[in-house]
């Protein structure tokens, strides 16, 4: 006799078939990656790395923006930012329509690592996806778009 309260096989959650824990192992895994290439040349951190990224499109924003604009945790946002304003690769100034707020810039060196750091970057994307066609590449990039559309849209509800 079976036990009715036990669930069925096939209601059973396999992590490594579920979805959202392989996205963000490839996430971790492909983040890891990249940070190789940047960390032991340019002595920055995954957050840091993404914050200065941001930054680099030449944009001033607030580490909140920032956090949002990322799916980042505000918590990491922050001790990047700080670290990056130590190191003075990023500059504080005052927002002026919120007096708490401060909008974030790179600095003269901030582009300058954001700039070596590209072409770095950019090398370890194309190693990574060399095995892919560009329809594929084109594919992955959509079907990743709409899961963050959907997932957003999701967490609004």
């Amino acid at each position: 006799m079976t036990d009715p309260v036990a669930p069925k096989t096939q209601d059973l959650l396999r992590l490594g078939d579920f979805l959202p824990y392989r996205l963000a192992v490839t996430s971790n895994l492909v983040s890891r990656l990249v940070a190789k290439a940047y960390q032991s040349r340019f002595g920055l951190t995954i957050w840091e790395w993404r914050v200065v990224a941001i930054l680099g499109e030449g944009v001033p924003m607030t580490a909140q923006a920032i956090a949002d604009s990322a799916a980042m945790d505000k918590v990491s946002v922050s001790r990047a930012v700080r670290s990056l304003v130590e190191r003075a690769l990023v500059r504080r100034e005052s927002h002026g329509s919120d007096g708490r707020a401060r909008l974030l810039h790179l600095t003269a060196a901030g582009e300058a690592v954001y700039r070596d750091i590209t072409p770095v970057a950019l090398a370890e994307e194309a190693a990574l996806v060399e095995e892919l066609t560009p329809d594929e590449i084109e594919l992955l990039a959509d079907l990743l778009d709409r899961l963050r559309h959907r997932a957003e849209g999701l967490m609004g509800e």
